[in-house]
């Protein structure tokens, strides 16, 4: 060993010793052999009481790795491993060889683990091999915290690191002391959707988890609705972090359902995530139950702005607030504006991040292309009748069709008030019967099959009403009920927001807005549903220009409700 490397080794150590800690950390060491490592083996054999060790920032080969690891094979009491960054330069081939000698060591101390950090070691799948024993074994039993930040793992590497936390929960389990991982880090490390599939089985299975941090990981709907189902068997969640992967609708949803059974969630980071507009409003229908809501990343989500302002509204009780971030997102220069006013007007002006990132305001749907041809046209009438029928139920009939008198099908192929009239003094029995009452989205169709009929005729009007009353209140009781894609779906048909999918919209009625008043008015609808509505006729002035009347009183009644 050089005369400058044991000078500076010997000026390392000196520092080294901090209560029960032993720290090399940062010190740059290139430690290639067991000559290399001689000092800081002899250090750790002769600290007494050594409950943390701290190697990153050093480059550990597989020769020292051994030595070390023999020095380690009597401290019993050593409950952290700081190792993050000790690979650097190394032969990928050379890591997990190292980290095999290191677990080892760990097992034969008796050791109890409360925390390990091997974060920026890009080790690969292999990598993962080398700590699998280790991660199974009684050393990892009490494992409270468990980082893997940027390691390469992989698909690969996610499924093994998985079977390994689910063996040590078995064999914890069974020894009396099931293990409670509070902390679980792999950001940047391409788990990609089988990976996340993989760990969220695990996590499920443990169900102590506190903290789960892993974004940019290349995940997408499937992955995200299945630690979805993960979250939501950890009931003592405080922070999900999964930034940079891809929610879309349907992931946003998964994970909206999943917050819906938890609370004590205080941070959510879901920017960068693709949420959406019909996302994010689902989003906030779940934070009602999160009083201690300290942050909220919906960032770069192609969020618009009368969703943005929901999710303001949707936040204005929330105390402990310090910050939201709706950066990135496609609210314009007035959506900008409007939504500072509304964080300002609620007190909390300093909770909202920069929007220095905005990207202007989102495109608008080419549905109406004049381009497309009357028979495309037909097509997707047809298809948006179909899709009303099929959200009835099916009784067994292999052409998905209801049972029920013929009066009753004929009313949704062609609805008219003549029809809906025909259906006699047994018709709210008949739509209490056959529709399915699980699927919001269709029940939005119904409603505005049923509402596109309406009448100022008082018998009309008085069916209209008693159905949709019906409808909702049965609808809107059920717990299960997704409230807000029914909304969301009500607004995607009017064209007053953008939906995901490209979707035929409705020609807006005044029969619509004016059933949709009457059921505002009524007990049963939910205030942040009104909330939600409010918003969205409030600013779309243009699209419902055609019934002007009918928008202004079902505003008016929308505002009552909400200041009620």
């Amino acid at each position: 060993m050089a005369s400058g490397d044991i000078d500076q080794l010997t000026e390392a150590l000196a520092k080294t010793h901090v209560g029960e800690e032993l720290s090399y950390k940062g010190q740059g060491l290139k430690l290639n052999d067991k000559q290399s490592v001689e000092e800081i083996a002899q250090a750790i054999e002769q600290f007494q009481g050594l409950k943390a060790l701290r190697l990153e920032g050093n480059t550990l080969g597989v020769e020292a790795a051994q030595a070390i690891s023999k020095a380690l094979e009597s401290k019993k009491d050593l409950q952290r491993c700081y190792w993050s960054d000790m690979f650097t330069g190394r032969l990928r081939s050379e890591i997990p060889s190292a980290l095999k000698s290191l677990g080892s060591a760990l097992m034969i101390s008796g050791a109890k683990l409360t925390e390990l950090d091997l974060s920026d070691n890009a080790f690969g799948p292999d990598g993962v091999k080398g700590i699998e024993a280790l991660l199974k074994s009684a050393v990892c039993y009490t494992l409270q915290e468990l980082r893997l930040n940027n390691c390469g793992m992989g698909i690969g590497g996610g499924t093994i690191l998985a079977s390994a936390l689910t063996e040590c929960y078995k064999q914890s389990s069974a020894a009396g002391s099931p293990l409670k991982l509070k902390v679980f880090v792999a950001g940047r490390n391409r788990l990609e959707n089988d990976g996340a599939t993989a760990l969220s089985q695990a996590f499920q299975l443990i169900g102590s988890l506190e903290e789960i941090h892993m974004p940019q990981n290349g995940i997408n709907h499937p992955g995200i609705t299945d630690l979805a189902t993960a979250v939501q068997h950890n009931p003592n969640l405080r922070v999900i972090n999964l930034n940079d992967n891809t929610f879309t609708k349907k992931g946003a949803v998964a994970m909206a359902q999943a917050l819906r059974h938890l609370c004590n969630v205080q941070v959510i980071n879901f920017g960068d995530c693709l949420v959406r507009s019909e996302g994010a409003i689902a989003i906030t229908a779940a934070l009602r139950g999160l009083p201690d809501l300290k942050e909220l990343n919906l960032s770069f989500g192609e969020i618009s702005e009368a969703a943005a302002l929901v999710v303001a509204r949707a936040i204005r009780d929330k105390a402990e607030l310090d910050k939201l971030d709706l950066n990135g997102n496609c609210l314009g220069e007035d959506g900008c504006e409007a939504l500072k006013e509304a964080m300002e007007s609620m007190g909390m002006g300093d909770v909202l991040c920069s929007l220095s990132d905005d990207e202007g305001e989102e495109d608008e749907d080419d549905d109406d292309d004049e381009e497309d041809g009357e028979d495309e046209d037909t097509e997707e009438k047809v298809e948006d009748e179909q899709n009303c029928i099929n959200g009835l139920k099916d009784e067994g009939s292999p052409r998905k069709v209801p049972l029920g008198s013929a009066e009753f099908l004929s009313f949704f192929q062609s609805p008219t008030s003549e029809n809906l009239l025909n259906l006699g003094a047994k018709r709210v029995q008949l739509f209490e019967q056959q529709v399915d009452f699980s699927d919001a989205a269709k029940i939005a169709d119904i409603f505005l099959q049923l509402s596109s009929v309406y009448k100022e005729d008082a018998d009309v009007k008085q069916v209209v009403f008693e159905i949709a009353d019906a409808l909702l209140k049965k609808a809107l009781s059920n717990p299960q009920f997704q409230t807000y894609s029914f909304t969301c779906s009500l607004l995607v048909k009017a064209g007053l927001l953008k939906g995901e999918k490209k979707a035929k919209k409705v020609c807006v009625l005044p029969g619509h807005l004016l059933t949709l008043k009457h059921c505002v008015e009524q007990e049963y609808f939910p205030v942040d549903q009104a909330n939600v509505l409010e918003v969205f006729v409030s600013r779309n002035g243009k699209v419902l220009a055609s019934c002007s009347s009918a928008r202004d009183d079902l505003k008016a009644t929308l505002e009552k409700r909400i200041s009620a």
